[in-house]
């Protein structure tokens, strides 16, 4: 599958779409918190919780949380979950030292660690579950990245991934778009500096595959009871599957 999302990039052509999402994140690291309440209202707390209750019922031991940013998705999976051993694993050492600022402030027991999730070093089978929150539109190949999830993730384990989407309703659609293409691209350039972080935002929305061509890469990858749940109009689609 052609996947346009893996062509969009920050910075345009100076160098691999990777390293390009390392150094934006690293640059907006101080503001991502508060933009990211700011961007959603709050509501992304909602669809964080949302996703745990679901993967909830899986009761997973160890836990794998791609692009874990600042850790906020991680943190609530350790307050609700309990799971044995949690790790979180992001490309962005910026975002990762807030990510373990908070985790030592809140006493949790979580790893973060700096890496590439395309070529992970865990070994085969090695996870209960993942989960990836906001974080696979950044990929540089799509697939290749579902494959190494499969990879490290057991037998009977399951992956849930939250991702942003366009809403299809003809009525919200033009008030989304107006949201994400004027409003946002100006407050991200206003409290971050970064001219084109929150351009990039709606731009690798637009392009990351959704709803059913999303289910199709998971099974391309190898994954099976691939499923989604639509929330808040459409704007955040919740995916799950197993191996």
């Amino acid at each position: 599958m052609d996947v346009e999302a893996e062509k969009i990039t920050p910075y345009g052509d100076s160098e691999s779409k990777t390293g390009q999402v390392r150094q934006m994140f690293d640059s907006i690291a101080p503001a991502y918190d508060f933009m990211n309440r700011a961007m959603t209202m709050g509501i992304d707390k909602w669809w964080r919780r949302v996703a745990v209750k679901m993967l909830a019922k899986s009761s997973p031991k160890t836990i794998l949380d791609i692009a874990t940013g600042t850790g906020d998705l991680a943190l609530l999976l350790h307050r609700k979950l309990h799971p044995e051993k949690i790790v979180g694993l992001d490309l962005s050492e910026g975002m990762l030292k807030i990510a373990r600022e908070k985790v030592a402030k809140a006493g949790a027991d979580i790893e973060f660690e700096q890496g590439d999730s395309l070529a992970m070093r865990f070994e085969d089978d090695s996870f209960d579950a993942i989960t990836v929150a906001y974080g696979v539109r950044n990929f540089e190949h799509l697939e290749q990245g579902y494959r190494e999830m499969h990879r490290v993730l057991r037998p009977g384990g399951v992956l849930v991934v939250i991702e942003l989407a366009t809403p299809v309703n003809p009525i919200v659609r033009p008030l989304y778009n107006l949201y994400t293409r004027r409003i946002i691209p100006w407050a991200g350039r206003s409290i971050s500096k970064d001219r084109r972080a929150y351009s990039y935002l709606p731009e690798s929305i637009a392009a990351v595959p959704q709803r059913d061509n999303m289910l199709q890469l998971m099974r391309n990858a190898g994954f099976g009871e691939c499923s989604y749940k639509a929330m808040t109009f459409g704007t955040c689609i919740i995916y799950m599957a197993s191996k």
